[in-house]
């Protein structure tokens, strides 16, 4: 008969449950892995899979808590505040994306063209969904999935479970990351927007030059058209503007986890 104290069963939880929390916090929040359409069984068998994977990795820097106790708590708790910091960071660059998107849509006049969206548990317009698939696919082209994973992989050696955990200054870095939803969709919208400023200034131009026009029989599908065209036009810089948002926001992480290299096997 086998015979395991209660100490011996409390370090074998603590190899696993600290190391899962942080990876099932990252895979919960993460884009691509954390979109709802993956069934809850994929998702937990993947943490469950990589933790197993990294558990031999980190079974010497552990510290020496009860994970039932007061302070294992509070460990459990910053492991999966890291977990969420990372697959937060990469989230805003989607976010930026599809509000690209919102303020194209709104411009062309296909505000009212909505749907719900169950990755976010709200309504997102056709461009802002189409937008969101090209940046999708941007990211699973440069295999973001496979960075963020070796990321989580490594943050064990350089960002240890401790007590300590995330510091004030990550979640201050993480609220200047947020300005990025900003300033990157207002980029990623700019030529659309620029073309239909231009094509509205000459509608009222025209609107002026001559009363008896009806504006809103031209108006709509000349915007319509114009921001169709110049967006796909537009498509083929979206790529390298997509690609420096997710090295960013890989370098971000990198930087919240004292991380210099990514190393991928």
């Amino acid at each position: 008969m086998i015979n395991i104290t209660a100490a011996e069963l409390s370090s074998l939880l603590a190899i696993y449950i600290w190391p899962l929390s942080r990876i099932l916090a990252l895979i919960a929040t993460a884009p691509i892995l954390g979109n709802p359409s993956v069934p809850v069984r994929v998702k937990v068998g993947l943490a469950i899979m990589l933790t197993i994977l990294v558990a031999p990795t980190v079974e010497k820097s552990l510290p020496e808590i009860d994970p039932a106790s007061g302070t294992g708590l509070i460990v459990l708790l910053q492991q999966v505040l890291i977990g969420i910091a990372i697959g937060f960071v990469m989230r805003i660059v989607f976010v930026a994306v599809e509000m690209a998107g919102e303020l194209i849509g709104l411009q062309m006049g296909l505000g009212f063209a909505i749907f719900f969206d169950p990755q976010n548990s709200g309504q997102i317009d056709i461009i802002g969904r189409f937008l969101g698939v090209i940046a999708s696919l941007a990211f699973l082209a440069i295999d973001g999935h496979l960075l963020m994973i070796a990321l989580i992989s490594q943050s064990f050696s350089t960002l240890p479970v401790n007590p300590e955990g995330v510091t004030a200054a990550t979640f201050t870095t993480l609220a200047n990351w947020g300005g990025e939803i900003f300033k990157s969709g207002l980029q990623l919208s700019l030529p659309v927007l620029t073309a239909l400023l231009i094509t509205n200034l000459a509608l009222g131009i025209l609107t002026r030059a001559a009363p008896q026009l009806n504006i809103f029989a031209v108006g709509f599908p000349l915007t319509l058209s114009i921001g169709l065209l110049v967006l796909a036009l537009s498509m083929p810089f979206y790529a390298p503007i997509l690609e420096n948002l997710v090295h960013d926001g890989l370098n971000l992480m990198m930087g919240m986890l004292n991380i210099d290299k990514i190393n991928i096997p």
